[in-house]
């Protein structure tokens, strides 16, 4: 290996640890407000929150304007906690809006939607505190 390929890999280690720390502070994120809104959560969740803090990342990079991103922001969420749903709460254990006004099969419903909006806002903040924060170490 030449001394620049060493350098791209080292590059991309670093790469590969930092996503691996801001998806661990998503999906912590993510359980945390669970636990704090109705007691408990599921493991699944935190897999969820970890992907959705990681994507409001790649949102937060776009600038478009703010209410733009909080709007996309929550249609990312609310298609990611679909997914999760449909994968792992099909018997509604984990969750369940079935009598939620506006939801599909039990999975999400509008009322939630509308709530990651301000959250999608303060998430994309803390991705970008935290990204620029470790950018600077790696340096």
């Amino acid at each position: 290996m030449t001394v620049g390929q060493i350098l791209l890999f080292e590059v991309e280690i670093m790469r590969l640890w930092k996503n691996l720390f801001l998806f661990a502070v998503g999906g912590c994120s993510y359980m945390t407000m669970e636990f704090l809104w109705r007691g408990w959560s599921h493991g699944s969740m935190f897999l969820a929150g970890g992907t959705c803090f990681l994507l409001l990342g790649r949102l937060e990079r776009l600038k478009h304007p703010p209410a733009i991103r909080a709007l996309e922001g929550a249609a990312v969420i609310t298609a990611v906690e679909l997914i999760t749903g449909l994968i792992t709460n099909a018997d509604h254990r984990v969750w369940d809006y079935r009598d939620q006004l506006f939801n599909y099969r039990g999975q999400i419903c509008l009322g939630f939607s509308l709530l990651w909006i301000p959250i999608s806002l303060g998430g994309m903040v803390l991705y970008r505190l935290l990204d620029t924060g470790v950018e600077r170490k790696m340096r």
